[in-house]
């Protein structure tokens, strides 16, 4: 019998382990099934510019997983058993359950709404390509003059802003800040970030914390209005309690405890990777959710599994977070490198250079899922249980 592997979700983490489990381990040992609640490869680091009403073509998951060997099931999760190992889903075809040897978690991320009023029933957001839409056809319907607070001074409020303001010059554009903008970077970047918001014709209202969320305004802490025919909530993210409803062992914001291999603490058949993974990086902190971050764990998590089924020494990948890479609309952008401590670094890369660097980052992951074979070797190899092979003893 082959050894069942489900992967959830086929985000940045999701697609590339799924694809990466395909080119590296036989077909005739093991059975590699995706399970994604669309049917397209979302990049969601593009979905501010969906939003603001550029063409953007996702791929299709059909298309990326031709000819791999991977099962494609284009269903939602809705409860997970680490107990009986087994996966329900929801689908065009009505209500299954999947059963699995080894379990990939790797569902990321959505908006987190953090409890203030009216967010959930007035507020925009781009974490995901339906509520990316819905934003893009609420701005479509907006007249010149109209008014646009985006919530936020993280990396998705910033490029957000920057990019409505950008594609927008007749709205008004705010962003509210709980701090100071930018607080974070070096006081180089600090300085090009003003100018491309005072560039831009951004209102920054600083120390700004938003309490509560209405039709045509939001409402802050001190009790100020602020005018908003649409408000975008980019307050933070929060993972799915799937995990948490499932008895995996998970941190107070729901994200799954693993190891420096991803496997779960709890229970060592099931494995997460990206935001929904609480993994401490390489300086002893959790690494943030980011796209870098689905990076590493999904490679770690993936090289951690075929070593396991090998009976193989497990590679350790780095952990490393390097620094923050901001879009300031199409012309536009900063990247700002950390040291281990996640300080900003004194010198930056800004403009056209950050520009194109954004740009080829962003080119070469929607690549290399949309290749999972790209360099598939002629013998992927074989499971240490295989048939043939029986008595070889599977790492622990």
């Amino acid at each position: 019998m082959k050894h069942r592997i489900v992967v959830l979700g086929a985000g940045y983490a999701g697609a590339f382990a799924a694809g990466n489990l395909a080119r590296r381990l036989s077909p005739a040992d093991t059975e590699i099934t995706v399970v994604n609640a669309v049917p397209d490869f979302v990049e969601r680091m593009r979905l501010h510019q969906l939003a603001s009403g550029q063409a953007i073509a996702f791929r299709k998951l059909a298309d990326v997983f031709a000819g791999t060997g991977v099962r494609l099931r284009i269903a939602r999760v809705t409860g997970v058993d680490p107990q009986r190992r087994t996966v329900a889903v929801t689908g065009e075809d009505g209500d299954n359950v999947l059963g699995y040897d080894t379990l990939l978690y790797a569902l990321g991320s959505s908006v987190a709404h953090h409890g203030v009023p009216g967010v959930a029933e007035h507020a925009f957001d781009v974490t995901g390509p339906t509520s990316a839409l819905r934003l893009r056809e609420r701005l479509a319907r907006l007249g010149e003059g109209g008014t646009v607070l985006v919530v936020g001074e993280g990396l998705t409020g910033i490029e957000t802003a920057t990019e409505l303001a950008e594609s927008r010059p007749d709205l008004s554009v705010a962003l509210a800040a709980r701090g100071e903008l930018g607080a974070w970077l070096s006081p180089k970047a600090r300085r090009h970030l003003r100018r491309a918001f005072d560039r831009l014709g951004i209102t920054v209202r600083e120390h700004t914390d938003i309490e509560a969320v209405e039709p045509t305004r939001a409402i802050a802490s001190d009790g100020t209005s602020v005018p908003a025919d649409v408000t975008v909530w980019s307050a933070g993210f929060a993972v799915h309690p799937l995990a948490a409803a499932s008895g995996l062992e998970v941190t107070g914001t729901g994200q799954i405890v693993v190891d420096r291999t991803m496997r779960s603490v709890s229970h060592p058949e099931v494995y997460a990777a990206g935001d929904c993974a609480y993994a401490i990086g390489d300086n002893g902190r959790p690494l943030p959710m980011s796209c870098a971050s689905a990076g590493y764990t999904n490679m770690q998590a993936t090289a951690a599994i075929i070593a396991r089924l090998t009976d193989s020494q497990i590679p350790s990948i780095g952990l490393k977070y390097h620094g923050n890479h901001i879009s300031l609309g199409r012309r536009d952008a900063i990247f700002q490198m950390v040291d281990r401590d996640v300080r900003s670094k004194s010198w930056y890369l800004g403009g056209r250079t950050a520009v194109w660097l954004k740009s080829a980052i962003l080119k070469g992951a929607g690549w290399s899922i949309a290749h999972p074979t790209f360099g598939l070797p002629k013998r992927r190899r074989r499971l240490a249980t295989a048939p043939g092979r029986i008595g070889v003893r599977v790492a622990a």
